[in-house]
């Protein structure tokens, strides 16, 4: 169940929009937290939560150089999303794998 406790910080990251943009512009490479936060209409104390939740889940890394903090993606929670939905893939493929098999075994009939 421990590795459960880690895919859900990981989902629960990217359930909120506001975390999902700012995956989005990281994408383009790194940023500063002042950056990242100039689209969205929200105090900086409440951006910095959703910048903490990115960084606790593993989907950003942080790092502070002088009094600017910059951000860039982080590898560790798109590794452990990655597997577990390559694990449901091969599960739910083999399923309708079987499924297709039943299927076209009782067209011969």
């Amino acid at each position: 169940m421990e590795q459960y406790s880690e895919l859900n910080s990981v989902f629960q990251a990217l359930a909120d929009p506001t975390r999902r943009a700012v995956l989005g512009q990281l994408s383009k490479g790194p940023a500063s937290i002042s950056e990242l936060a100039k689209p969205f209409d929200m105090a900086l104390p409440s951006f910095m939560k959703h910048i903490r939740l990115l960084e606790e889940s593993g989907w950003i890394l942080t790092r502070k150089e002088g009094r600017v903090r910059t951000c860039t993606i982080g590898k560790k929670a798109f590794t452990a999303a990655d597997a577990w939905l390559s694990e449901q893939r091969a599960l739910w493929e083999a399923r309708f794998d079987r499924l297709d098999a039943l299927l076209e075994g009782s067209e011969d009939e």
